[in-house]
């Protein structure tokens, strides 16, 4: 058949396509540790994640949970930091460890055929790590110099403290770093906290790449030949959360020219069925570049380079949280127009041509997600820590094609309550 360059091609709305996820293997290994992989990829690379009830939500001493997972390569029994990242470096090959909210991940990248010789140093690093004392020293310098630096930055203050404004300075979701909690910090403190939450019998091990059978045998041979020990992650107590007034302004950098803004209110985690609805409207609000704060504030009002609206879901909670940046002189009136556009969506229902865009955008998005393997793994591993199988998937897809706008306003009605934010103005 000849091509016809006279026509343009047909242009399908994403909301027209099936979308499946792409299926997960599930593997246990000898020791009865769960590995959880896909095999999507075309390069010889793989992910493996080694996740850990290890975050913020775990830990009884602030500062410990990232310092603990800051320095897990920074020397073993048998290896010093720079020995590891000597290895490392050979074999063109990427460790990271991190700590969030509620679970702290040790991210492998690797060619395939480097596993056999990586896997034992990473099983090294998860059960052996030393912790030692000139290590924490520099770690804790570094960390304190980087603090100074960052709290002259509004921006900076301005996250931290609106995380403590919605969830209390005491509450593991609203702590934010001082320099008085890292000076605070000792090497028994990491050693006592790394044995209490990085133990393999609480760990899911997490694999994408061009995966075969044989890689899970290497990874089976390495990791399922580990003793297990059970270690019972305990309940944490923490101080109830004490708010203080909803609006604050904050004098940071009093020779400043930008203010920092953030307003943000509690909002349910993704267990809750007004969850996925909200990521629509949420979009629509200021989720993305073309979103009505990106029209009104940015294009419109020209008062900032850019402003989003995110959600931030929590395994034991969540935000909804608006942030921008913007010449000090017009910093209130940029909150006001915030304030008018929730207005606007609780009082006229959204165009049905915004919305379908809307959904053009959510909708590509996931389409591009599922072309690789990583992401293909990043969804997966969303909903397996969250304790969700396939279907919510499958469930979320559904409400994104067909949710409506009435259905917009209603929920916007609901959670657009300009008395349930907390608001701070940073300078």
């Amino acid at each position: 058949m000849t091509l016809d360059r006279t026509k343009p091609p047909v242009i399908h709305d994403a909301v027209e396509f099936d979308y499946k996820l792409p299926p997960l293997n599930t593997t246990t290994l000898d020791n009865g540790l769960p590995l959880y992989w896909v095999d999507a990829g075309v390069q010889d690379v793989v992910q493996i994640d080694w996740v850990f009830p290890a975050g913020l939500w775990f830990e009884q001493k602030e500062a410990v949970a990232h310092a603990t997972a800051g320095l897990l390569k920074n020397g073993t029994s048998k290896h010093t930091s720079e020995q590891i990242s000597e290895a490392l470096e050979f074999y063109g090959a990427q460790l990271k460890t991190s700590a969030g909210n509620d679970f702290a991940t040790v991210t492998l990248y690797s060619l395939t055929k480097h596993l056999p010789a990586l896997l034992p140093m990473v099983l090294e690093i998860l059960t052996e790590a030393t912790y030692p004392e000139h290590e924490v020293e520099i770690y804790k310098r570094n960390v304190t110099q980087r603090l100074l630096v960052n709290l002259r930055q509004c921006e900076f203050v301005a996250n931290q403290r609106i995380d403590a404004l919605l969830f209390g300075e005491h509450h593991p979701y609203g702590r934010f770093t001082k320099q008085a909690t890292i000076d605070a910090i000792n090497r028994e403190d990491l050693l006592a906290y790394y044995k209490g939450h990085y133990s393999l019998a609480n760990v899911r091990m997490f694999m994408a790449g061009k995966v075969s059978v044989a890689d899970v045998k290497h990874l089976n041979e390495v990791f399922g030949a580990a003793p297990i020990v059970a270690t019972p992650v305990a309940p944490v107590a923490f101080d109830h959360v004490q708010r203080s007034e909803r609006v604050q302004r904050i004098s940071n950098e009093p020779n400043g020219v930008q203010g920092a803004i953030r307003i943000g209110r509690l909002f349910p985690n993704r267990h809750h069925p007004d969850y996925t609805p909200m990521v629509v409207l949420n979009t629509l609000f200021g989720g993305y570049f073309g979103s009505r704060l990106m029209s009104n504030i940015r294009e419109d009002k020209g008062y900032t380079y850019g402003i989003h609206s995110s959600l931030g879901p929590e395994v034991n909670g969540g935000s909804l949280v608006i942030g921008t940046e913007t010449g000090r002189d017009v910093t209130e009136a940029a909150v006001i127009e915030v304030y008018k556009e929730m207005e606007l969506l609780c009082n006229e229902p959204a165009d049905e041509e915004e919305l379908l865009l809307v959904k053009n955008y959510l909708l590509g998005g996931i389409l591009g997600d599922l072309d690789g393997p990583f992401s293909i793994l990043q969804r997966w591993r969303t909903l397996i820590l969250n304790g969700f199988t396939e279907e919510q998937f499958n469930r979320n897809i559904n409400i994104y094609k067909n949710i409506t706008t009435a259905e917009l306003q209603a929920l916007a009605k609901k959670y657009f309550v300009k008395e349930e934010f907390y608001e701070i103005v940073v300078i």
